[in-house]
């Protein structure tokens, strides 16, 4: 008797045709699902992509229009400042020209002209003398070349200017170079 149970167990553990085939059909089911997910994951991919190379371009296209207004920028304002040298120099020119013509007072003026005329020039772009004479001795705005001995002037204090020095606002342009006074040495 019990060998004739086990080949009905056998039987009822066996999936049946239309198990088969239930089961079939859920496996494509779930085929067909993760190939949806995966042709929307890759849509969303290339979307993506997409999205990432028009950033990338747009960045590209702000730098480079960057660079150029930055160019025009400095473009415009070299022009202006050298139409404004060009009229300093067309002075100068002027005085050179008729130096024979001109008595020594009249260039002298002529040349104080062209001076004052480019002083200005400079100082609306920002550019200011350093002070020197009679102010103390300060290494960042000055070069000493020579110390002099003098009983006027204390310890430090500038005396002569040999060559203007200049600011463009807080930078230093050029230092001041200088003769400062130094202590009488006995010996």
């Amino acid at each position: 008797m019990a060998e004739e149970e086990a080949p009905i167990q056998e039987a009822a553990s066996e999936p049946t045709g239309a198990q088969l085939q239930e089961r079939i059909a859920q496996l494509e089911s779930q085929v067909s699902e993760m190939e949806a997910a995966l042709n929307t994951s890759r849509q969303e991919a290339a979307n993506n992509w997409d999205k990432y190379i028009r950033q990338v371009a747009e960045m590209d296209n702000f730098r480079k229009r960057q660079e150029r207004m930055r160019d025009d920028r400095v473009k415009r304002y070299k022009k202006e400042l050298l139409e404004k040298v060009v009229a300093v120099m067309d002075n100068l020119e002027r005085a050179i020209n008729y130096q024979d013509s001109m008595n020594r007072e009249g260039l002298q003026q002529g040349l104080r002209m062209v001076q004052w005329q480019l002083s200005e020039i400079l100082r609306t772009e920002g550019l200011t003398p350093v002070p020197t004479v009679g102010q103390r001795f300060d290494p960042h705005i000055h070069e000493a070349v020579e110390t002099v001995e003098d009983t006027d002037q204390p310890e430090g204090m500038i005396v002569e200017e040999i060559q203007k020095g200049y600011m463009l606002g807080e930078d230093m342009l050029r230092p001041a170079r200088v003769k400062v006074s130094a202590s009488r040495s006995e010996g």
